[in-house]
């Protein structure tokens, strides 16, 4: 259990500074999505509700805010691993809960605006996005955050918490006086 708790808290951080810009891109549209849900209904509650989530109300909110503060730990680098865990199974989900109704022509919610409007190809086009993020979040679970992250710093910080002088080997003895 310490190795997995260790391998989700603790991830390699020596990784590219490039990595900051994936973390800018799945964070950010985390984050955003997130805030979507709460303003437009029918991106929260009402698609949740559409898709026959159990509790639509409660789900969506717990989904908006898991959205909007994972986003924004992606976005700073902190916890990277164990947030990313949790947003590819979300994207999981939100996959198999509208693509596969979308292939099959009973999708509760509304058609693509152009063709495709069913099929593989209306599959493919529609599920770009959610493929994106779901392979972004793949690679931060991998590789971690990168130099230029808040996990990076906590890292350095561990480092040099752990680092302790050396001990002295040899007994001390104190010469007593004699009167």
């Amino acid at each position: 259990m310490k190795k997995i708790f260790d391998w989700l808290f603790f991830p390699p951080v020596e990784g590219p500074s490039a990595i900051l810009f994936l973390r800018l891109m799945a964070g950010g549209v985390f984050f955003w999505e997130g805030i979507l849900k709460f303003v437009y209904t029918n991106q929260g509650v009402g698609r949740f509700t559409k898709l026959g989530f159990p509790i639509p109300e409660t789900v969506a909110n717990f989904v908006a805010t898991t959205e909007i503060v994972g986003g924004l730990l992606i976005l700073l680098g902190l916890y990277t691993r164990f947030i990313a865990l949790y947003f590819i199974s979300e994207m999981i989900v939100a996959i198999l809960s509208t693509k596969i109704s979308l292939y099959l022509g009973t999708s509760p919610l509304p058609l693509p605006a152009a063709p495709p409007k069913v099929g593989l190809w209306a599959v493919l086009h529609e599920v770009r996005s959610d493929y994106a993020q779901l392979l972004t979040c793949l690679f931060l679970l991998i590789e971690g955050p990168g130099k230029k992250s808040l996990d990076a710093i906590l890292s350095i910080k561990r480092k040099l918490k752990v680092a302790k002088p050396p001990a002295f080997n040899k007994p001390i003895f104190i010469r007593q006086k004699e009167y």
